[in-house]
């Protein structure tokens, strides 16, 4: 992977898992997903979040669940919240700005 691919891969994991961090559950779908990335000029595909997403989940991060008709809700573990705050750093995920 080129370093622009990875960089933008890390800047959407970060995206994916603040997104969740606020979400009610610390959940919501790849839809909601993929415009909460475009709303912050990170351009992604659903391709893109799902994958993402299975890398969250690989990472244990997150958690993902497809439900029929092939949507997919993800949930942010406790690390997840944690990397999504700064709290911790994640290899892959793009720490957050100090606020």
């Amino acid at each position: 992977m080129s370093d622009w691919n990875q960089t933008l891969s890390e800047h959407r994991r970060l995206t994916i898992l603040r997104t969740l961090d606020r979400a009610p559950a610390f959940s919501c779908n790849d839809s909601i997903l993929v415009t909460m990335c475009n709303q912050v000029g990170l351009r992604a595909t659903r391709d893109q979040i799902v994958g993402d997403l299975a890398w969250l989940v690989e990472q244990q991060l997150a958690t993902a669940e497809t439900l029929d008709g092939g949507l997919i809700v993800a949930t942010a573990t406790r690390r997840g919240c944690e990397v999504a705050q700064g709290i911790v750093v994640h290899p892959g995920v793009q720490r957050p700005s100090a606020r």
